[in-house]
């Protein structure tokens, strides 16, 4: 049986005193958000802070009647809060593993579910593809990011990037999609057998099918229709 004292415990976990960046790392599951003004976070995702800061939600008319239109029909997966002060913010969600990424004159879609924290003053927005009913959970609402600025997106384990080339499409499980470059045009496709039909397919007769040149970013993991609810 491993001991470890309390000494050696507080040594092994105790947050990084050094303030390098603004969004930093804490380990792979913890984001820090050395924050001197505000920030865009996931609804739900903070889980301490040292010093003064406020959080407000994000209104339902603050961004227009369009995006009210917009959740009304993407339920909780894009909630955001806005933290706003000075000190020292740690954000997670569920465990999930953390990538840090700079988004220069780029822009990137991400799956609602899967966006932790942005810089404010990047624009974005929420982005609605043609669905299959409500047959899938994730890649029906995104968000789509366009720098410069820091975002945190969340995957379950380590994600896999894959690239996208002119004549050669990719295609991927819509609940494991997490996010991809702006330059592809996404859609829905299906993969109808006989199985599907009579109630034996294998879940992966509705995909997502990716063309154009840039990337996709999928995760080993399946989010379930409550997960993506935000339940």
């Amino acid at each position: 049986m491993t001991r470890t004292t309390i000494e050696e415990f507080i040594r092994s976990t105790q947050q990084d005193d050094a303030a390098k960046d603004f969004f930093q790392l804490e380990n792979d599951r913890i984001l820090e958000i050395n924050l001197e003004g505000e920030v865009w976070t996931k609804t739900g995702s903070m889980v301490a802070y040292v010093g003064d800061i406020k959080f407000t939600r994000e209104g339902m008319l603050d961004r227009g009647v369009g995006n009210l239109l917009k959740k009304a029909f993407t339920g909780e997966g894009a909630r955001l809060t806005k933290a706003i002060g000075r000190g020292r913010l740690y954000l997670a969600d569920k465990g999930k593993t953390i990538q840090i990424l700079y988004l220069g004159n780029e822009t990137l879609f991400v799956n609602g579910n899967d966006l932790l924290a942005f810089e404010t003053g990047m624009k974005w927005d929420i982005t609605m593809m043609k669905s299959l009913g409500a047959m899938v959970s994730s890649g029906l609402f995104n968000v789509r990011l366009q720098g410069p600025g820091m975002i945190a997106i969340t995957t379950h384990f380590e994600p896999l990037t894959l690239m996208v080339r002119p004549g050669h499409r990719v295609r991927t499980d819509p609940n494991a999609t997490t996010a991809w470059s702006g330059g592809l045009k996404p859609a829905f496709k299906t993969d109808v057998s006989l199985k599907t039909f009579i109630g034996r397919g294998s879940g992966e007769s509705i995909q997502m099918e990716f063309e154009g040149d840039g990337f996709v970013v999928v995760q080993p993991f399946e989010e379930s229709v409550h997960a993506q609810a935000g339940g």
